[in-house]
């Protein structure tokens, strides 16, 4: 009896055993896909990569030959003549006790009034918040003279409470928060509720926990806020021993040829690269340790159907 015998074709084996085939086209779109992002990514990270190369440069090189980097050649002059010559210390441990008072102040302030307009209940809520909103639509620079006479009259000109109270609990942040808030189940509250909690107790033990990557997201833009200020800064403050990390770099060129007569302004600009590598580091270790927290919680709600 004659036996008859079946041949598959490659795609009927394939896909007998469950094995799809990508079509080339999409492949190829995929691997153009991944050659723009990287070029992007190339071009946005080539000025930060730059900066942070030439600092290491001597400073007649950093004209003579911008894009040569030898690494036999790289030395920290830069950087020991810019500390020499400019108190950037000082300038950082400003900066870092504005960033922990403001920041600690918005960061427990807002998400609780924020918790308040989402989820507690009172008369005059929405009026309240929407007058909140509307301060949004003030530009800043209108409100500088203001506070800048309201610090006249409390004797706080120069003073690390004008840099620190102005502006702690910002419309923004509470606008942000009571956003995030707002997606808080209501079964939870009334479970603490029901539990005997009271209301700051629910806040502080049950929202705040699922709150954490919005919370990340809050502390990283706020230590940029803080951080990037200038125009405040340098409008209630003049005393060196006072002044914050902006206020210093904006003066650095001025404050380098000031202290070192005869500087040549290449070796001017070496040191400025090198005192704005040292201001960038905190930025890049706070978004490379938070970037998880800080992308979920931008994203936090974007995904609601």
């Amino acid at each position: 009896m004659a036996t008859t015998v079946q041949t598959e074709t490659p795609s009927r084996i394939g896909t007998a055993h469950g094995v799809s085939r990508q079509p080339g086209g999409s492949r190829l779109t995929d691997l153009l896909t991944y050659l723009f992002l990287g070029l992007l990514a190339l071009f946005f990270l080539f000025p930060l990569a730059w900066m942070i190369l030439s600092s290491f440069k001597a400073g007649p090189d950093i004209a003579t030959e911008p894009l040569v980097f030898n690494p036999a050649a790289m030395s920290l002059d830069s950087y020991f003549n810019m500390l020499a010559n400019v108190p950037l210390l000082t300038g950082f441990q400003n900066t870092l006790i504005v960033v922990l008072l403001k920041g600690g102040l918005e960061l427990f302030f807002c998400p609780l009034i924020g918790y308040t307009f989402a989820k507690l209940h009172f008369r005059g809520r929405e009026f309240l918040f929407n007058f909140v909103l509307a301060t949004l639509m003030l530009p800043v620079i209108v409100m500088l003279i203001p506070l800048l006479l309201e610090m006249g009259v409390l004797g706080w000109v120069d003073s690390y409470q004008a840099l620190v109270l102005p502006g702690a609990v910002s419309a923004f942040a509470i606008f942000f928060m009571r956003q995030q808030m707002a997606d808080v189940p209501d079964e939870l509250i009334e479970a603490g509720r029901l539990d005997g909690a009271g209301p700051f107790r629910i806040y502080w033990s049950l929202v705040l926990p699922i709150m954490r990557p919005a919370l990340a997201a809050l502390a990283i833009l706020t230590f940029l806020g803080i951080y990037n200020d200038f125009v405040w800064p340098v409008i209630v403050v003049s005393s060196t021993d006072k002044q914050t990390l902006q206020i210093m770099l904006s003066y650095l060129y001025t404050q380098i040829n000031n202290a070192s007569v005869g500087t040549a302004g290449t070796n001017a600009w070496g040191q400025v690269l090198a005192a704005s590598t040292l201001a960038t580091l905190p930025l890049l270790i706070l978004f490379i340790v938070l970037q998880r927290q800080f992308i979920s919680g931008l994203m936090a709600g974007a995904m609601k159907g």
